[in-house]
């Protein structure tokens, strides 16, 4: 996972603009609230698959990127394998940062 995106995120976290975990992300983002979805690559197929149905049935962007350790560390917390965005400005960021510059659309 590259380090501007680590930034970012430990840095929605901070702002409280994120959820974590498999049943808040989900809840959130029935909601409408979610922005972009960060899944990790070492979490299970089965989790995966949820995550990119639920997001491409709510058109809402995902990133399968980092470990579960990484994530987890990036945002002060142990074993989350799925986190939510919640904020517009910092999806995007993350979404430019990642493909390398085009924000995702």
């Amino acid at each position: 996972m590259i380090n501007n995106i680590k930034g970012i995120i430990g840095l929605a976290a901070r702002a409280r603009k994120i959820c974590f975990g498999a049943d808040s992300v989900e809840d959130e983002i029935k909601k409408n609230k979610v922005k972009l979805v960060i899944i990790a690559l070492n979490s299970s197929e089965r989790t995966k698959e949820k995550f990119k149905k639920i997001c491409n049935q709510y058109n809402i962007p995902y990133i399968v990127d980092g470990t579960i350790e990484e994530i987890s560390k990036t945002i002060g917390k142990s074993n989350k394998a799925i986190i939510g965005i919640r904020d517009i400005n910092m999806a995007k960021g993350i979404q430019e940062k990642y493909s390398g510059g085009d924000v995702i659309e």
